[in-house]
């Protein structure tokens, strides 16, 4: 009997093909099993340093929030020595999280800003 020719990989998802005997190659299809990116989130900590004015500025530039939305997180971070200013995937949040301290120290201020699994 003929030695069979070697059978090329299989494209991603899918498994080698089978022969059925007749010189036909079938290919499955294995559904592929994909999970969302784990997510986290960017947290400013209170200082007693750092003006208001400046963390609401923050919160606009860098996380995109309205001048109401700034304030209410402003004054939470405030109030409860820390407040979420968004949920992004991880490359995301160490992005802002480095921006955020860079134009923090830029301006001469202590403001922290740290981030957290979700």
């Amino acid at each position: 009997m003929p030695e069979q020719p070697p059978q090329p990989p299989a494209p991603p998802g899918q498994t080698p093909g089978r022969d059925d005997g007749d010189g036909t190659v079938a290919i499955e299809r294995v559904p592929q099993k994909t999970e969302p990116p784990r997510l986290y989130q960017v947290l400013l900590l209170n200082d007693d340093f750092t003006p208001m004015e400046f963390v609401v500025m923050v919160l606009q530039e860098y996380f995109r929030h309205d001048l109401d939305t700034a304030t209410q997180i402003m004054l939470k971070i405030h109030h409860e020595g820390r407040g979420v200013c968004g949920v992004f995937t991880k490359d995301v949040a160490a992005t802002k999280v480095e921006l955020v301290l860079a134009a923090a120290r830029r301006a001469g201020h202590p403001l922290q800003c740290i981030m957290e699994a979700a």
